[in-house]
């Protein structure tokens, strides 16, 4: 039974309890910089998965605002849900992602190679000025 993808998150660190559970730091959905190209040291995305049962690969990639072109791509990832009732929380760490210029990009999660989810990742030009 295919999952539902219950979340899908992009933040600056996280952190594992002992118990378990997940602590995320710094979720931001875009960021604000001076100048072009910039290079974000490390971009966590964390997904959640729930209602399935089975071993499935996801695939996560950056997009570039033309929608066309892959800025950055994760590697696959096993999702296992032993049953229905079980949640898998993935964690993808990219480093030094490079983003060229200001725009909107747009982050997919595929599962099985279908897309789940497209979202936009704003990058935003910082206009500074001096007094």
């Amino acid at each position: 039974m295919i999952p539902d993808l219950q979340s899908s998150l992009i933040c600056d660190d996280v952190r594992q309890e002992h118990n378990g559970k997940f602590m995320l730091i710094g979720l931001f959905d875009a960021i604000h910089t001076e100048t072009f190209p910039t290079t974000f040291a490390k971009l966590c995305l964390v997904t959640r998965w729930c209602s399935g049962n089975g071993t499935f690969i996801q695939r996560s990639r950056i997009i570039h605002p033309d929608q066309l072109t892959v800025l950055v791509e994760g590697t696959d990832v096993q999702v296992t849900l032993p049953s229905t009732e079980a949640a898998a929380t993935n964690v993808e760490v990219f480093v030094n992602v490079t983003f060229p210029e200001p725009g909107t990009y747009w982050v997919e999660i595929l599962l099985e190679g279908d897309l789940k989810i497209r979202y936009p990742l704003r990058v935003n030009q910082l206009n500074l000025t001096t007094h």
